[in-house]
């Protein structure tokens, strides 16, 4: 599966979540770290879920650059 990861650049830090896994977030004081970082939140996320018989949900989210001319 394929979750759409959203990530921030904030003043010292990094961080990523995933719209379709409510709660599964991460931080970083790199891009790269902590694209690792939610990488591995995903998977123990989804991990966990199964250990409760939850369902997993599928990937809904999608993204899109849109221009917009600056007034």
């Amino acid at each position: 599966m394929q979750y759409l990861v959203i990530v921030e650049k904030g003043p010292t830090s990094y961080g990523a979540y995933v719209p379709d896994l409510p709660g599964c977030a991460a931080t970083a004081e790199s891009r790269d770290e902590v694209l690792q970082l939610i990488r591995e939140a995903i998977e123990f996320h989804i991990e966990g879920l199964r250990e409760d018989g939850e369902r997993i949900p599928e990937p809904s989210s999608f993204s899109a650059v849109v221009d917009v001319k600056a007034a």
